[in-house]
């Protein structure tokens, strides 16, 4: 998954100065604005557009391994570009598919537009297939109102891909998919973001109020529920995976962490002093090899079977939220073994793992949560996930 060209394309100067920098912006609870100048100004923001279109020319595997080396130095940075760059992953779905109407995407990005997601609301745990915001066909287009919630890049988005539920659309309801600008009348941006981790994302609410979308921002309109469309598809493949890589990268820097932490640290009863010679050290940091390991390997053959063009059929439902699943999983549990090998530092504010430790946390709240996948896993393995739609 790796070569050169993906482990120099952002310059080792820049990530210094994103680490160097994400302290800060834990503390103080403000948007990574100087990271995104960076990335802006090297084009990071259309790295999976096609090179024939002004990007970098970035596969979905290419992406994720440069997105997983950016969280080892700023997870929020990393995320921040994973909600950005997944919606040039389903522009390239959607051509793939023989579709091109949303080849300006690719334009946005390349002129270094920002694009959000919005999709989180609450009361909602089935994003994309359900919402409860409105969508109300009009002469032209739809009117969207609602509340949406997780808005990264909250700051700094002109694009805000959102959905919501035409209930009156002919043969049932539907879920509409479209690109709301922010300028657009009835847009309020509204500072919530005051969390537990990622805090430099500053992934606001966005409250839509009777806001216009005209036709040619429309993604797809699809029946409630179903997830097949090309659009749909790109928006499950292309998040997980990219979601996945951050958190499998703040596990490699902990792994990182604890080790350099275990060879420094010293103990009057070690006969050689440094804690890297403990039997039960060796143990805990083989334990998180091995966690990483596994769930580097499940993301990796994930990439090489959709990138290949393996049909796994409907098995892609399961395997690809038990990807991500696994993935945080794995990414917690190495955090958590870490901080027990550095020790009682990592319980203070400004220490790196103590930061990591939090924003780990994070994974699970992302599409789908435990439940979610559990419930989608279990009856795609009994042959149940087509019957009987909960909504």
């Amino acid at each position: 998954m790796t070569n050169t060209l993906i482990t120099t394309a952002i310059p080792d100067e820049l990530l210094d100065a994103f680490r160097a920098r994400a302290g800060a912006h834990d503390r103080d609870n403000t948007y990574l604005a100087d990271d995104l100048a960076d990335l802006r100004a090297i084009g990071y923001l259309a790295a999976a557009v096609p090179v024939d279109r002004g990007g970098w020319g970035l596969s979905l595997g290419q992406l994720a391994a440069s997105q997983r080396r950016l969280a080892r130095y700023a997870p929020a940075t990393a995320l921040a570009m994973t909600m950005h760059s997944y919606w040039i992953g389903v522009a390239t779905e959607m051509e793939r598919a023989g579709d091109r109407s949303l080849e300006w995407i690719h334009h946005e990005a390349v002129a270094g537009e920002v694009i959000a997601a919005g999709h989180a609301e609450a009361g909602n745990d089935l994003p994309v297939l359900m919402s409860t915001c409105r969508a109300r066909r009009v002469e032209g287009g739809y009117v969207f109102t609602g509340r949406k919630q997780f808005g990264s890049n909250g700051p700094a988005w002109k694009w805000l891909g959102a959905h919501g539920v035409d209930a009156d659309a002919p043969g049932g309801p539907h879920i509409v998919h479209a690109f709301v600008e922010r300028t657009s009348h009835g847009v309020q941006v509204v500072d919530t973001w005051d969390t537990l981790g990622m805090r430099p994302t500053q992934s606001h609410d966005t409250v839509l109020t009777e806001v216009f979308v005209p036709d040619e921002r429309i993604g797809c309109v699809a029946p409630a529920g179903d997830g097949t469309h090309p659009f749909l598809v790109g928006m499950t493949m292309w998040p997980l995976s990219l979601m996945a890589a951050v958190y499998l990268g703040i596990a490699d820097r902990a792994l990182e962490l604890a080790c350099a932490d275990a060879r420094r640290k010293k103990s009057v009863a070690i006969e050689r002093g440094s804690y890297a010679y403990n039997p039960f050290v060796q143990h805990q940091v083989a334990q998180m090899y091995l966690e990483l390991d596994a769930a580097s390997a499940v993301l990796e053959r994930f990439l090489q079977d959709w990138l290949g063009g393996v049909d796994h059929g409907e098995a892609w439902v399961p395997k690809v939220y038990s990807m991500k699943w696994r993935a945080v999983e794995a990414a917690k549990r190495v955090v958590d073994i870490a901080l027990d090998v550095s020790g009682g530092a990592g319980m203070f504010r400004g220490n790196e793992l103590e930061r990591l430790y939090r924003d780990v946390r994070c994974g699970g709240f992302h599409p789908a949560n435990a439940a979610l996948t559990h419930e989608l896993v279990g009856k795609a393995a009994l042959g149940l996930l087509g019957e009987q739609p909960r909504w």
